[in-house]
């Protein structure tokens, strides 16, 4: 099991000494949150938590990922560093690909990318981008971005993108993984077949468990079974010893780790400190990664 600090919704000038903190208790990865702009109006319900409100997200700020992984990059050594999840389909493919290589070379290879749909038509609509058509969007954005992070040329032509052959320089010395987000059958199965793994967005165990079986069972039907694949998912057992260890039997192979009285799904503001979060980071990695 490989640990995981976050980021979420947490003051933009804690993101570096978080970073700090968790490298040097030995947590793996720091997953970095997406979220573009809060709509005025909005009909859309958010699928993730229990009554589909979205209120929650209006006063939490958001950093640019890649920028945001960039600069905490720049202040660490070896914590590697996700994505959880970006929006993907909304952003230009060619333009995005550029940038993800730019960091995960810059910081030695130590940039993930979790990707996944916005829920919000309201997204789409602010880049111009229709929300029809955004599952095969999504698929070719992971094919371009897999073809010109080689380092070669590549073309691409579809009825979303036109891509002449082109070559991007440089890219990093090793390819980016990509996990997948998404809890419906669609994101499972796009998990299963694209992915290098697959992100929960939080569940409790039982309903991990009937999602993975789903994901097992599309992994074996595009013969991708033994492809190494990892899988980030907190629930429940994510904070006792017991309970890490049945995830890892579940073949949970990265969970959130940490202590705080911060909700971020939540109408309130955080109410920690930089040093009761540190604090909070050390007592979990003293208790679990220790």
């Amino acid at each position: 099991m490989k640990f995981v600090a976050g980021v979420a919704m947490v003051d933009p000038t804690f993101y570096v000494p978080i970073a700090q903190a968790a490298e040097e208790a030995g947590f793996d990865s720091v997953a970095v949150p997406d979220s573009i702009f809060y709509p005025a109006e909005s009909d859309a319900t958010y699928p993730y938590n229990e009554d589909g409100t979205r209120e929650f997200l209006e006063n939490k700020p958001f950093i640019e990922p890649l920028i945001a992984m960039a600069t905490m990059a720049a202040a660490t050594t070896s914590i590697l560093f996700h994505t959880s999840v970006l929006k993907l389909p909304i952003r230009h493919p060619v333009i995005f690909t550029k940038e993800l290589t730019s960091v995960a070379l810059l910081s030695g290879n130590r940039v993930r990318l979790g990707v996944g749909s916005s829920p919000w038509p309201e997204d789409y609509e602010a880049v111009g981008l229709p929300w029809r058509g955004r599952g095969q969007r999504f698929d070719e954005c992971i094919e371009i971005i897999r073809g010109l992070s080689t380092g070669g040329y590549f073309d691409f032509a579809s009825d979303n993108y036109r891509i002449p052959p082109i070559r991007l320089n440089p890219v990093p010395t090793e390819p980016v993984p990509i996990l997948i987000g998404g809890h419906g059958p669609t994101g499972l199965r796009r998990a299963a077949r694209l992915g290098d793994g697959w992100i929960s967005a939080g569940s409790s165990t039982e309903d991990l468990m009937a999602r993975l079986a789903i994901i097992d069972q599309y992994r074996r039907e595009y013969g991708r079974q033994d492809v190494p694949f990892e899988v980030h998912a907190t629930t429940e057992d994510s904070f006792t010893p017991g309970g890490i260890a049945r995830l890892e039997e579940l073949g949970v192979t990265h969970t959130n780790g940490g202590f705080g009285r911060f909700n971020p799904y939540g109408s309130e503001p955080d109410p920690e400190s930089l040093h009761e979060k540190i604090d909070n980071l050390r007592r979990f990695a003293d208790t679990f990664i220790a």
